[in-house]
């Protein structure tokens, strides 16, 4: 069974970085697509940045190519997003997804609040 937990999340300062963490349990990113979403209030869940097979092709926004990065460690059963030079409009509940590269089934944590704000 797939399950995926955040965390990381946090108050940060505009301008400032945060390294959030997406812990996979009972498979490795290898056979998956990870992908990092966010959610601010009253808005729809909205792409960020994603890597293919845990270290292969990445993806990303165009409002966070350049800042954000993908990557996964630890045996490829831990996705990270470091996020640097931060803006107040990223202020959203963050959460990962795998995608099985096989099947197409997608599996959802349950999302790490950041707060940007002085």
């Amino acid at each position: 069974q797939v399950h995926l937990v955040e965390s990381g999340g946090g108050l940060v300062q505009p301008g400032g970085s945060l390294r959030l963490s997406c812990a996979a349990s009972e498979f490795t990113f290898n056979y998956y697509v990870g992908k990092w979403y966010r959610q601010a209030p009253a808005k729809e869940r909205e792409f960020d940045a994603g890597v293919v097979r845990g270290g292969g092709r990445t993806m990303y926004a165009d409002t966070v190519r350049g800042r954000f990065t993908i990557s996964t460690v630890n045996v490829r059963k831990t996705l990270y997003m470091q996020m640097n030079s931060m803006q107040v409009v990223e202020t959203a509940v963050y959460y990962c997804k795998a995608v099985a590269i096989s099947t197409n089934n997608e599996y959802w944590g349950q999302g790490t609040k950041v707060t940007v704000s002085s």
